[in-house]
């Protein structure tokens, strides 16, 4: 037997759509406020139906008794449904539509009624107010039913108290204007709910439009996943606003811009200052994958604008893979120059057995001495100058290099730099980005009619200042320059005038080499060497730690 199949219950509640919901929560609200609306109005309607009434009875009856007919007739006649009072008195309550006027003496006695039985009695009411002086509006019980009153002394001519006037108006009419006001009360109702219900639903539609016809529940959970996203991914994410303000910053942003939580809000120049990475995150510098330098970071940055106006961007952080791609650089360079000295070994070592075989031992002794005093001689006199391990070591390995690409590099005579330095790390970094951009410039370059024009690079290192502590590099070299409109726009990220290499972008040396220089509030320029090529100059006011006190004797 087949099994049987489950039963699906009715499950109530509300919808899960957030159209739905929206659009049931809104005209509920719109036909609660309504009904409201209505109450309201209603309450207070009865009782403006009431006082208006009561004032009408009032009016007829201060008109009644301000006939001096009337009183002449109460004081002079008998009550009699015959005499001139009840005449009067139902000549005035046809001509104002009230439902009884009944006029009396001072002791209660009517003159006249609508129930001519009633003419000659004493009234059902308690009429001592209004023979007090005092005029009355009330809703009362009488012999003719419930009705609005109104009630006014009757005075004579000298003003005296001769009896009172009583007018009521039928409460069933009141009752009928109320009821009569209902229907167009609900009419107007229904029409404000329509309406309510119409702007509701086209809310509505626009709520569905944007959510994309998603549940609560769904925008929560994708909220919750975008909270988890964003702080846990490795990449910066900076969402802009429509005026450029920042509305976001995840963790990693804030750690690759140095932010922190007080930047939300704020526009991206007050946050960042003014920049590339300002130019790059607000749109004024377009492209894919654009390099920018914040701080010793170099970021990879990468822009899509929304639709409200606003932005997205990521930021990625290269400053590891920019470093190993410039050492895979100068491995390269290395091994390159390796593999020459390697040829030219061979050379030598050919030169020196064939002088060996001519029997020429006096040249090749001079040859080999040669030889081997010559890189000798570049070591030593850069070890002499520069005392800091890390500084000579590269300016060694960097003269072996220039060497094999046909260029020369001098250390300055008057370079003289101690093993002093704040930041050697930085330094090194200043020095082989510059070295390397003038080996560039320098090598294989030909000047025209002049011919063949010696390659070569001049690195100066000496320290300034009356306590010594400031550092000037100058390297120059003998390249095409820098003309005077571009000396500006070479420190900027990105910019380069060479093909990119394969292990990324180029337009980052000097860049960082500016970074560098005013982190320790420093400075570097650029200007024509004397003779031409391009000079650079990095000023370094805190370069080096103060000198040491000279060690005392030791006592004997």
């Amino acid at each position: 037997m087949s099994p049987t199949p489950p039963v699906r219950r009715l499950r109530l509640g509300l919808p899960r759509r957030v159209f739905s919901q929206v659009l049931l929560m809104q005209v509920a609200i719109a036909a609660g406020v309504a009904v409201l609306a209505t109450g309201l109005f209603l309450a207070p309607l009865s009782d403006q139906l009431d006082d208006q009434a009561m004032r009408r009875a009032l009016a007829i009856a201060q008109t009644t008794a301000a006939q001096p007919r009337i009183t002449a007739d109460l004081t002079t006649t008998r009550p009699s449904v015959d005499g001139p009072v009840q005449a009067a008195a139902e000549r005035i309550r046809n001509a104002s539509g009230a439902e009884y006027v009944v006029i009396m003496n001072k002791q209660g006695v009517r003159w006249s009624h609508t129930d001519s039985a009633e003419v000659g009695k004493v009234v059902s009411t308690d009429p001592s107010d209004a023979l007090a002086g005092r005029d009355v509006m009330e809703i009362d019980n009488g012999t003719l039913g419930r009705s609005a009153r109104g009630k006014v002394p009757l005075r004579d001519k000298g003003g005296e108290i001769v009896g009172a006037v009583s007018v009521g108006i039928e409460y069933d009419s009141v009752r009928a204007r109320l009821i009569h006001t209902i229907p167009s009360l609900f009419a107007y109702a229904g029409g404000a709910l329509a309406v309510g219900a119409l702007a509701a639903y086209l809310i509505s539609r626009r709520v569905h439009r944007q959510t994309r016809d998603l549940a609560f529940s769904d925008i929560s959970a994708l909220l919750a996943e975008r909270e988890a996203m964003l702080h846990g991914i490795r990449e910066g994410v900076v969402a802009l606003g429509r005026g450029g303000r920042i509305r976001l910053l995840n963790d990693e942003a804030q750690r690759l811009l140095g932010l922190g939580t007080e930047a939300i809000g704020q526009p991206l120049e007050a946050a960042l200052g003014e920049g590339r990475t300002t130019d790059v995150l607000s749109g004024r510098v377009t492209g894919t994958d654009l390099l920018t330098v914040r701080g010793q970071r170099v970021l990879v940055a990468n822009r899509m604008p929304t639709d409200d106006g606003g932005a997205v961007a990521t930021l990625r952080d290269r400053t590891e893979l920019e470093q190993l791609g410039r050492e895979l650089d100068s491995t390269r360079g290395l091994i390159d120059a390796l593999r020459a000295q390697d040829h030219e070994h061979a050379n030598r070592m050919h030169t020196l057995l064939g002088l060996l075989e001519l029997e020429m031992y006096e040249e090749a002794a001079e040859f080999v001495g040669e030889v081997a005093g010559a890189h000798r001689v570049t070591a030593e006199q850069i070890t002499e100058k520069v005392h800091d391990p890390l500084l000579s070591a590269l300016l060694v390995g960097k003269a072996t290099v220039a060497a094999e690409r046909g260029v020369t590099l001098a250390v300055c005579e008057d370079t003289a730099l101690p093993d002093r330095l704040v930041d050697p790390g930085g330094l090194v970094t200043i020095v082989g980005n510059l070295v390397d951009n003038a080996l560039d410039a320098a090598a294989g370059l030909r000047t025209g009619d002049a011919g063949v024009r010696h390659a070569r690079v001049e690195v100066a290192l000496r320290t300034e200042g009356l306590l010594g502590r400031t550092v000037v590099l100058r390297v120059r070299d003998t390249g095409p320059g820098v003309p005077a409109e571009q000396r500006e726009s070479v420190f900027t990220e990105g910019w380069s005038t060479k093909e990119p290499p394969a292990h990324g972008q180029r337009g980052i040396g000097l860049a960082l080499v500016r970074r560098l220089a005013e982190r320790q509030g420093g400075s570097v320029r650029v200007a024509s060497a004397p003779g031409g090529g391009a000079e650079f100059t990095v000023v370094l006011p805190e370069g080096l730690t103060e000198p040491r006190p000279a060690a005392p004797e030791e006592t004997r």
